[in-house]
């Protein structure tokens, strides 16, 4: 268990795993205003630029990067292809929910959905729901945020503020859900923060709550040695340092670097669905985002799969 973390414990968009969906957020406002953009997420800056978490909203500078790299140019080529990885995550699993769209699905649970703003931004069929399930803060902020700036949703949205660590599918089903009807799931950028047995419990949640013809999409939970990841932590450390930026967030202390996680692709195969797993490296070499590093561990498995599943 990552050392911030407990079992209970809650956090807003200011603080512990709430801050990491600013720093998503700000890669998908960085790649937005791209000059060849593979997402446009117009309402990105928006919800970072009041979210108060210092170093997160520093991403919106374009001379972070080059300051990174005149103090560390290794971290800062890891810096640029994680700002990449955003935005071929995000590309990847817009079009999941384009293709699930056009099969005829009408029913949307996005997951842990931080300030996800699939439900305002993407063009959604007449009579699509879309229902997001995240911590009662961070709904708040990003409803209460584009609210006020006058943004609506594109689809009928309908908040769900429950922890997944609770009875979230009574909160869902509260709230309107059909489990009778097709649904496409989305679980991006939540498996880390969740230990083996949660991903378990999840995964057979929502197979109990898919009827057929649901699809499910997920970004998979990467491991690597303990050895690396601090490795790593103490990379960036520095380098804040030497910028005299905020201490950045440490992703070792929020996640759960479990070896006992399942295979997502093989366990939903075995539970239903038929699975596809898609490395996100090659999925990031094909649109031109990868960057070699000799920082690279070549014997770890580092990065992350893009799983789709049909039941």
């Amino acid at each position: 268990m990552g050392a911030l973390r407990s079992h209970d414990d809650t956090w807003d968009i200011a603080s512990s795993v709430g801050t990491t969906a600013v720093m998503v957020a700000a890669a998908r406002a960085v790649e937005t205003d791209a000059d060849a953009p593979l997402i446009s997420d117009p309402y990105a800056k928006l919800l970072v630029s009041g979210a108060g978490t210092g170093v997160w909203e520093m991403l919106l500078d374009d001379t972070t990067e080059a300051k990174l790299a005149a103090v560390d140019p290794e971290t800062a080529a890891i810096f640029h292809r994680m700002r990449g990885y955003q935005a071929v995550r995000t590309r990847f699993f817009d079009a999941y929910f384009r293709q699930a769209a056009a099969a005829g699905i009408r029913q949307v649970v996005i997951l842990a959905s931080g300030l996800d703003s699939r439900a305002y931004r993407l063009d959604w069929p007449a009579g699509t729901v879309v229902y997001e399930i995240d911590q009662p803060k961070v709904l708040d902020y990003k409803t209460t945020t584009l609210t006020e700036a006058g943004v609506s949703p594109a689809a009928e949205r309908r908040a769900v503020a429950c922890d997944l660590r609770q009875d979230w599918p009574a909160a869902l089903t509260a709230a309107g859900f059909d489990a009778a009807t097709p649904t496409a799931w989305l679980a991006e950028g939540l498996l880390m923060y969740l230990p083996a047995d949660a991903q378990d419990r999840l995964f057979a949640q929502i197979t109990e709550l898919s009827a057929p013809g649901s699809r499910i999409a997920a970004e998979t939970a990467a491991h690597q040695p303990e050895e690396r990841r601090e490795q790593m932590r103490l990379r960036f450390r520095s380098a804040a340092e030497k910028m005299g930026m905020p201490t950045p967030v440490d992703f070792a202390d929020l996640t759960y670097n479990d070896p006992d996680r399942a295979e997502l692709a093989g366990w939903l195969d075995g539970h239903g669905w038929t699975a596809t797993a898609r490395s996100s490296k090659a999925e990031m070499q094909e649109l031109g985002r990868w960057i070699d590093s000799p920082l690279d561990d070549p014997g770890a498995d580092a990065f992350s799969q893009f799983v789709t599943a049909v039941r």
